[in-house]
């Protein structure tokens, strides 16, 4: 049977495929749509898709006691981020606004540690610093776009770490992760349907086909994160996050022709390495948590 860890692995990988294919749908889509109304059809699909999965599971949309200040600090601090990104997606180069986005797991960490007093050990700190570092070499930010809009993809990782953290926080209240979706999912769709009704850009066929394709993707994303961070803490799983980097990478190569620099390679290696030795040191971890358990 698999432990609570690698099941957490597993999900955040799928979490990563999710949201690499939800950024390229975006991507096609076109920039002459708005980030609100992207936002819309984005979380409309998961808001369906978490609806059936209730319906299916008999599981009610009524939360736990108790659950519900976290329920909407992790939809408020989601749409936040979602808004902040897409925006920065439009305004900035691409890879400078990935790379606040990917701040994220950092300040998921911080967090955690303020509001749920979970530590990391420095080793667990030193590889998510590593696995940064190796982001930094494939995307190469330039940082040359106006202030105003890097401020505003700041505080959409900003925002996205303090969502995770809720989602974990969640977790260990045994919250479904089925409502925990459908909850911000119908909080954030809510939220754009002003925006959408009163600034509506008209779209074509495949420009709506694209975006209902990033709301499917973006809802294997949000299961994947929501369960992931259920069963793990972020200090054991966000090093894995990186992963969309790699999945990107593909997605680029096949639908964009884009072919990755010698640097960007060197990145892979880092990134895939300290994923690897990480998974391994936690599973050293857990052994030695064992052993002391049994003495």
């Amino acid at each position: 049977m698999l432990s609570n860890k690698s099941k957490a692995i597993g999900c955040i990988l799928l979490s990563a495929l999710g949201f690499a294919l939800m950024n390229a749908f975006i991507r096609l889509a076109g920039d002459s749509i708005p980030f609100t109304q992207k936002t819309f059809f984005r979380n409309v699909v998961a808001m369906a898709a978490a609806a059936l999965v209730l319906r299916k599971e008999h599981v009610s949309v009524r939360w736990e006691k108790g659950s519900l200040p976290l329920l909407i600090v992790r939809s408020v601090c989601g749409t936040l981020g979602i808004f902040c990104n897409f925006y920065a997606v439009d305004k900035l180069l691409l890879a400078d606004a990935n790379m606040l986005n990917k701040l994220s797991p950092f300040f998921a960490i911080l967090f955690s540690l303020l509001f749920l007093k979970e530590r990391a050990t420095l080793v667990q700190y030193g590889a998510v610093a590593i696995a940064f570092a190796g982001s930094l070499l494939i995307i190469k930010p330039g940082f040359s776009a106006d202030a105003f809009p890097a401020l505003v993809g700041l505080c959409g990782g900003i925002a996205a770490g303090a969502a995770y953290t809720a989602v974990r926080g969640l977790g260990k209240r045994k919250e479904a992760g089925a409502r925990i979706v459908f909850f911000f999912s119908a909080f954030s769709t809510l939220a754009s349907l002003p925006f959408l009704i009163f600034d509506y850009h008209p779209m074509t066929g495949m420009q709506l086909t694209f975006l209902l394709a990033a709301g499917l993707a973006a809802t294997l994303g949000q299961f994947g994160v929501t369960l992931a961070y259920s069963f793990a803490p972020a200090k054991e799983i966000s090093v894995f996050d990186y992963t969309q980097i790699l999945f990107a990478a593909l997605l680029g190569f096949f639908l964009f022709g884009q072919i990755p620099d010698w640097l960007s390679l060197v990145g892979y290696v880092v990134i895939c390495g300290v994923s690897v030795w990480m998974f391994f040191y936690n599973r050293s971890l857990e052994s030695q948590e064992t052993v002391r358990e049994r003495i």
